[in-house]
């Protein structure tokens, strides 16, 4: 029986609670289906690490986690420690250590689940975001100087490469040709950004060159915000850089009904090293401890991670134990508007899959 090492990564806030709550229902998922099995292996990495070591994670981090064969995170961030500290010494250091340049966020409304746009269903809003998650706005090139000082200069460089622009271009319109409808929107700000982003669209360009099956349109990213409110149903898949796309994912799960349902792959698509799964919401300290964190993101995380994988009939099965779940307004925490509680939707999940005879 094949089995899998997965790195657990809790983080910070209510990534304590939903990583727990997404372990559990794994592990009854695996049991189900009898052909895999799962072995985590849980690293206390953190805010709380960061407060006992002055890092967010050990230098060897890195080598620890390359065995494994998927990272399951949670969240990082807390009111105490700076957020450039704490994300930087985790999250993107994993992402950009591992080369994992796909960051893929699906977007649609679930059974159950109402959108604040006026009667738009999952017809209507049904999105995969593909964000270049390894340059860009977030390449961490730039600095400051005369600290403190009246003249104090602080620069961030967008550094968009060739190889780096080509390889999230193909990637996203091979995900989009497997995808029924076919349609690929890229998206720009090469009227103002007249460098890296005309770059950007002459590559898109080129390479769509390379799927003539793939209809492919371009949008500014400040007309794509309205156009993901007012013509949901023209789009499809979504290719947009890193800080573009890490905006627009966030209205996506708005509008799909809630942050707390939201997932996310960070892919090295090569398979050189492990990929990792996370739900988008962040650390929320404001509930955390407080047993209403919705765990549905972090599951449907982990029917990313069950995809890439090569598990895709337990990527199913969770995926229709989500569903099930979320079609019941008793199951709604308090993000959609109910009372349940963390545990209560985790126990729901983990009955709908042990009842699951497909």
């Amino acid at each position: 029986m094949k089995s899998y090492r997965i790195a657990a990564i809790p983080g910070d806030g209510i990534g304590k609670e939903v990583i727990a709550a997404g372990v559990e229902v794994l592990t009854a998922l695996a049991a189900r289906d009898g052909r895999f099995g799962l072995a985590f292996e849980t690293f206390d990495w953190g805010s709380d690490y960061y407060r006992r070591h002055r890092v967010m994670m050990p230098a060897e981090g890195l080598a620890a986690l390359k065995g494994f064969d998927a990272i399951y995170f949670g969240a990082v961030g807390a009111p105490d420690v700076p957020d450039h500290v704490s994300l930087w010494g985790l999250r993107l250091a994993i992402c950009q250590g591992f080369d994992q340049y796909a960051n893929v966020r699906p977007a649609r409304i679930l059974p159950g689940i109402t959108s604040p746009l006026r009667g738009v269903t999952a017809r209507e809003l049904d999105w995969v975001i593909v964000r270049e998650n390894s340059e860009g706005e977030y390449a961490g090139v730039g600095g400051r100087v005369h600290r403190g000082l009246p003249e104090e200069v602080a620069t961030d460089v967008s550094v968009m490469t060739r190889a780096g622009v080509s390889r999230i271009m193909r990637f996203a319109f091979a995900l989009a040709r497997g995808r029924p409808r076919k349609l690929l929107t890229v998206v720009t700000k090469s009227n103002a950004q007249r460098h890296a982003m005309v770059m950007w669209d002459e590559i898109a360009a080129e390479v769509a060159g390379e799927f003539p099956d793939v209809t492919a349109d371009k949008m500014l990213v400040d007309a794509m915000t309205m156009r993901m409110v007012l013509r949901p149903q023209t789009l499809d898949t979504i290719v947009a850089s890193n800080l573009h796309a890490d905006i627009l994912s966030d209205l996506a799960a708005a509008l799909a009904g809630s942050l707390g349902i939201a997932p996310t792959a960070n892919l090295d698509p090569e398979r050189r090293f492990p990929s990792m799964f996370e739900p988008i919401h962040g650390s929320a300290f404001d509930i955390a401890g407080q047993g209403i964190a919705n765990p549905i993101g972090t599951l449907w995380s982990a029917t990313l991670m069950l995809e890439h994988l090569g598990e895709p009939a337990a990527a199913a099965r969770l995926m229709r134990a989500i569903e099930r779940v979320t079609a019941d307004p008793a199951l709604h925490t308090p993000d959609l508007g109910g009372s349940a509680t963390t545990r209560q939707v985790t126990e729901a999940a983990v009955a709908a899959i042990k009842g699951d005879n497909t």
